[in-house]
């Protein structure tokens, strides 16, 4: 399996040389299970097998090298270090509860006596301490992050390139990270079997793309409130006019390798052959975006800044077993709506608020197209956490809302949008829709 045991290892100490394969996992965690039973600190055993389990895991999916293990006993209790050949440092995550990814770093920082990350050159070490029950201290210093060589010296910086990114979305970034991470993981799986493609590598090269931009990217105050409404979250308090990226020069190819596996799952997210749910327009737009910036300024390619695309109507996708004559002859305003936020039907009272004629000039076209223009990223980006993770602040609870007409000009309105499961397993998402003020204004 490629393992290295150190020349005259003693009982108290295991180093590991462990490929960047996922039976490396299952490796390291017998071997250090195997180094804490023969020491009698069988107390130690839990809690260490867990997070090497993690520890490894997150060096084979994020950096895709060598790693290089090192367990440690002394009186005090075990340390573990895991050496892996990529320099970003593991940041903890404010996903959602429901989220299917983002708690590991938090679980090692619940479970350990310290830890901390060492950077050397061309990569870095991630270590922990556990001294045992009862031990375990009750308020841990942040993480200690040291730059060197390994040998104290000072670590130099990477050659880079800068690449600015105009009108930057933070709303849109934070929520497309946690869907890309899901889909790339997705990915992952479904591709381990493969013999064309080397998933692991895949995976670790369009991670450091989505980690470069996470380092320097500011991350809006509002997306890490989960459970509330998005009551500020209108531009342009929600975008940046310049974001400037200072890429490695060997990052660089890795945003290809991202647009496209990260593409490539969406499209089996589309075919329903993955978990994670299908990828809104606007979101594999911002994908493009991104990544086309990346890959195009260091050539010469002039920034461009980033818009929302424009909705166009495209044939509605009513969800199997669906009947719209509910709404369509309802005598009060109601929309529905796909799961891929598309309307699919419209009451004659919601067409008469929203100032069109007939209620088909509305079907096929997006929900953004009824949010006013400052509200479409916040709008997108919550959709999309409702999709991947169930975050739904707006079900269930009356709130009022602007809303764009077919003039421009805005009306007040009162919703209460809740979802309908359906026999099939699919579901609509219903709003009831009054007003509550005169038309404002138009907009801009």
């Amino acid at each position: 399996m490629g393992l290295s045991p150190a020349a005259g290892e003693r009982s108290s100490t295991l180093e590991l040389r462990l490929p960047p394969q996922p039976p490396s996992v299952a490796a390291a965690r017998h071997r250090v299970h195997d180094l804490l039973v023969r020491a009698g600190r069988e107390d130690l055993v839990d809690t260490c097998v867990l997070l090497v389990s993690e520890v490894v895991t997150n060096a084979l999916l994020h950096a895709g090298t060598v790693m290089r293990l090192r367990a440690a006993l002394g009186p005090g209790g075990v340390r573990v270090e895991v050496r892996d050949g990529s320099p970003h440092l593991p940041a903890p995550r404010g996903y959602a509860t429901t989220s299917g990814t983002g708690r590991g770093l938090r679980m090692l920082e619940s479970m350990v006596d310290d830890w901390g990350v060492t950077r050397h050159e061309g990569g870095k070490t991630v270590w922990f301490e556990v001294a045992g029950e009862g031990s375990r201290a009750a308020a841990r210093p942040e993480v200690a992050v040291r730059h060197t060589d390994g040998h104290g010296r000072s670590v130099g910086h990477q050659t880079t390139v800068t690449v600015d990114l105009l009108n930057m979305p933070l709303l849109l970034h934070a929520a497309w990270q946690e869907h890309a991470e899901a889909l790339l993981r997705e990915y992952l799986l479904a591709s381990l079997d493969s013999d064309d493609t080397d998933p692991i590598q895949l995976h670790a090269d369009a991670t450091d793309a989505i980690a470069v931009l996470e380092e320097h990217t500011p991350r809006s105050h509002v997306w890490t409130i989960h459970d509330e409404l998005f009551s500020d979250a209108a531009e342009p308090a929600v975008s940046a006019a310049l974001v400037r990226i200072p890429v490695p020069v060997e990052s660089v190819p890795h945003f290809e390798t991202l647009d496209r596996v990260v593409g490539s799952a969406a499209a089996l997210a589309e075919e329903g052959q993955v978990l994670t749910p299908p990828t809104l327009p606007a979101v594999e737009e911002f994908r493009r975006w991104v990544c086309g910036q990346v890959l195009g300024q260091p050539t010469g390619r002039a920034p461009e800044p980033w818009s929302v695309p424009v909705d166009v109507a495209r044939e509605p996708e009513p969800p199997p077993g669906w009947d719209d004559a509910g709404v369509v002859g309802a005598g009060r305003g109601v929309i529905a709506a796909n799961t891929a936020s598309q309307i699919i039907a419209v009451s004659p009272e919601a067409a008469r608020l929203l100032g069109y004629d007939d209620g088909a000039e509305l079907v096929g076209r997006r929900i953004a197209s009824i949010i006013p223009q400052r509200l479409r990223q916040a709008h997108v980006a919550g959709f999309t956490m409702f999709l991947l993770v169930g975050r739904k602040p707006l079900l269930d609870s009356p709130t009022v809302v602007p809303a764009l007409r077919r003039d421009g000009s805005e009306v007040d309105i009162e919703i209460l949008i809740r979802e309908q499961p359906l026999g099939t397993g699919g579901s609509v998402l219903l709003a009831d829709i009054g007003e509550v003020g005169p038309a404002v204004g138009v907009a801009g």
